[in-house]
């Protein structure tokens, strides 16, 4: 039978420290994709945490690339293999997001604890199907939706629960996708057709709208407008065009939870401008973040404030109790490992102590029937009561 999470304790002397919870990572290639730039360090910051033991590529040959180039025992051609391993306690699913269901619920299926990267489905039907089998099966699933794990959300988390600009009158933010402007590369070619579910909504607004969330509770209406400005990109190198139907605008207003009036802008590409940038304004002070990407998941972003009687935005440095559980990454908000890591520090005291603080499967359908909303709202012309 394959090993449970909690079974990896069972034997362990009272004495000695628990032992690493064993991980497996489907989609794990040596060249250069995100689970090697973000999970992989992550992991490697938890050495008392975590074990990379296993991993499976594409291919068997892929897998013996990776294995080696990382350092990993087991490397196998197929995930089906790597999840039926005892050495493996945790599954992670870092593929495109079309493979999501299959490989999840296979993980599900062997017994095993699933970490799935953000979307969980393709579509919120996928994401509910999931769900409801890993709590058929009485099994923990979590997803990526990082960007509330990040130091500088946690922080910006704590100011406004403590009052540092009194009620939260508004928020807003104006930001860019990185991807979804005019080009495209080989990689992420399958980014530019919606059937893929790996939209700008989706993914750096999905994350986005989630770390918003975190910090300054859940819309309760909201209305939208979408719209495809470019119907067709060039691929950066070769020229060569590629149709796309995703929505490379997207402009999001509403209320939230606490009656704050909420308005998000989501723009595909680059701007020369700005490309992250979240004000949150209350009755006694200011918040202005900003960073670089569009992408709050990556944690990269600086915090300015002001409040009572300042005449100027002062910046607001993260302090390093929030760098705590993952000391090896303190301060390297640079790297893509950052926030993943702090991820992966709540789900271990999650899976050890109970707690429930990384978004798990239904966290991901509500989100995923969040942005639904977001689209009726957009498609209809009509606002939208959120609900879960």
């Amino acid at each position: 039978m394959p090993s449970s999470l909690s079974s990896t304790h069972v034997s362990t002397p009272a004495s000695a420290p628990p032992a690493p919870i064993g991980v497996g990572i489907i989609g794990l290639s040596a060249d250069g994709g995100w689970a090697g730039r973000a999970h992989v360090p992550a992991l490697a910051a938890l050495p008392d945490a975590y074990e990379l033991r296993a991993l499976s590529a594409s291919s068997a040959e892929s897998a013996k690339a990776a294995g080696q180039k990382f350092g990993v025992p087991l490397a196998f051609g197929s995930a089906e293999e790597l999840v039926e391993r005892d050495e493996v306690n945790l599954v992670v699913v870092t593929v495109k997001v079309p493979h999501h269901r299959e490989l999840v619920t296979s993980a599900l299926s062997a017994g095993k604890t699933v970490l799935s990267e953000w979307p969980l489905g393709n579509g919120t039907a996928e994401a509910e199907e999931m769900a409801a089998f890993a709590d058929s099966r009485k099994l923990r699933g979590f997803v990526g939706l990082q960007a509330r794990s990040a130091p500088p959300v946690r922080y910006l988390r704590d100011l406004v629960a403590d009052g540092y600009v009194g009620e939260v009158l508004s928020t807003s933010v104006v930001a860019s996708g990185g991807k979804w402007g005019a080009t495209y590369d080989s990689r992420s070619a399958y980014i530019w057709d919606r059937a893929n579910g790996a939209t700008m909504l989706t993914i750096p607004f999905g994350h986005t709208i989630d770390g918003l969330a975190s910090v300054l509770g859940e819309f309760t209406e909201l209305s939208a407008t979408t719209a495809t400005r470019r119907t067709e990109v060039r691929h950066e190198e070769t020229g060569q065009p590629l149709p796309t139907n995703v929505d490379d605008q997207i402009a999001v207003t509403g209320t939230l939870e606490s009656g704050a009036v909420a308005s998000v802008h989501y723009r595909g590409g680059l701007a020369r401008s700005t490309n992250f940038l979240w004000e949150i304004n209350g009755t006694e002070g200011d918040l202005l973040i900003t960073g670089d990407s569009g992408h709050l998941q990556f944690g990269q972003v600086t915090i300015h404030g002001a409040r009572g009687r300042d005449a100027e935005l002062a910046e607001l440095p993260v302090p390093g109790r929030y760098d705590a559980n993952v000391p090896a990454l303190a301060g390297q908000r640079h790297t893509m490992a950052y926030a993943v890591a702090h991820a992966y520090a709540q789900l271990h005291a999650d899976l050890t102590d109970g707690t429930h603080t990384v978004p798990d499967l239904a966290h991901a359908v509500r989100h995923h029937r969040l942005l639904d909303h977001v689209q009726q709202a957009a498609t209809t012309g009509e606002r939208q009561r959120v609900s879960g």
